[in-house]
């Protein structure tokens, strides 16, 4: 076998821990899902899986290794992920209660999808974590290194997969009662706003492993 199935093993509860530890994609997930519906939170998810695999993927080919080593490739995608995340911030505050709801609101899947996608790959700090974390797993005398971690990126998808459709489903509960009381849309609004600007903060004070 191309992976050892202890290895695997230790793997999963490794990335299902992560997976469920408080942090910004959980964050995202639990805020879009409450002001959109749990379905949309479960496409937020589908977009975050998605940037899992781009890093994965820059991972297998080396790339990843420019943003831990280069200060100004991962200084330019951490101001272009915490300039998303403002933009983000400034449309929370400025809407209304007809923009929100449940059973995904007035956002389109393709939009959801998006936001998830753009929030994960425009995190350097992503990347440098998935570099540290998913060769370590690798055996070079179990064949390619490129393939393991490709396996294994996709284990860490899956895993991510199930715990935040579980977080999606759980906060689109708020989405429905927070149909029937727009002023809370509104509160949510803000708090999301508030979440998305922490989130900002959060990325442009991170540092590259070893500065």
């Amino acid at each position: 076998m191309l992976i050892d199935p202890n290895v695997l093993a230790v793997f999963v509860t490794a990335s299902v821990a992560l997976a469920m530890a408080p942090g910004p994609d959980n964050i995202f997930v639990l805020t879009q899902s409450a002001l959109y519906g749990r379905m949309a939170g479960v496409i937020v998810t589908l977009g975050l899986c998605v940037g899992v695999m781009v890093h994965t993927t820059a991972v297998a080919l080396g790339v990843a290794v420019i943003f831990q080593t280069s200060a100004l490739a991962f200084t330019v995608l951490k101001l272009l992920g915490a300039a998303y995340l403002l933009y983000l911030a400034w449309k929370a505050f400025r809407a209304g209660t007809t923009e929100i709801g449940a059973a995904g609101g007035p956002l389109p899947p393709r939009a959801l999808f998006l936001r998830g996608v753009v929030m994960n790959v425009t995190n350097p700090k992503v990347a440098i974590f998935f570099l540290a974390f998913l060769p370590q797993f690798a055996d070079p005398a179990r064949g390619s290194v490129t393939a393991q971690i490709f396996l294994f990126g996709l284990t860490f998808v899956v895993c991510a997969l199930l715990v935040f459709s579980a977080v999606a489903i759980a906060a689109g509960s708020l989405g429905t009662w927070l149909a029937r009381r727009p002023q809370a849309q509104v509160v949510i609004n803000r708090v999301a706003g508030v979440v998305f600007v922490g989130l900002a903060l959060r990325l442009l004070a991170s540092q590259r492993l070893g500065s």
